[in-house]
């Protein structure tokens, strides 16, 4: 998808990533679901917040939430390894069971569609690993959280559980 492209879509659902292995995940299966999109690394500061991801996806997945892990190197290198060891460590440290997509950039002259997608209208560039977008049923972004709100916190939660009404 071109970038032009990219600024004339209506929702996430018109585009694919890939997953953590290489095949083709349109984001168009997710339709009917709310979905937290969150760009992570496996060397930030806020890469504990895994823990917290994992926490919010098994107390809301059955009621229609998806977490999408989407990793990224655009902040300070603090995601240099292989999708394989990417997909290693987030097993490993901290049993993510939410799906965790393929490296891709979220910022910059290479930025993936999807994120050109997201942050043209929901507060520009992301900023720092583990931005959050929350996105709604119908696939149009609803909510972005930065870095700083955890997935413990209380606003998350009731911004999630709005949208899964």
């Amino acid at each position: 998808m071109t970038t032009a492209a990219a600024f004339s879509a209506s929702s996430v659902h018109e585009f694919t990533l890939n997953t953590i292995d290489g095949k083709p995940a349109p984001l168009a299966a997710y339709k009917g679901k709310v979905l937290l999109l969150v760009n992570v690394a496996s060397k930030c500061g806020y890469t504990p917040q895994y823990t917290g991801l994992q926490s919010l996806y098994a107390k809301y997945k059955d009621k229609g939430l998806v977490i999408v892990g989407v990793p990224a190197n655009n902040f300070g290198g603090q995601e240099p390894g292989t999708n394989e060891e990417i997909a290693t460590f987030c097993s490993r440290t901290y049993k993510v069971t939410f799906p965790i997509m393929s490296k891709v950039s979220v910022k910059g002259a290479d930025q993936t569609p999807l994120y050109q997608y997201l942050t043209a209208n929901n507060g520009g560039d992301v900023k720092w690993n583990f931005t959050k977008f929350l996105v709604g049923k119908d696939g149009k972004p609803v909510q972005r959280f930065e870095p700083g709100v955890t997935p413990d916190s209380p606003e998350l939660a009731q911004a999630i559980e709005k949208a899964l009404k």
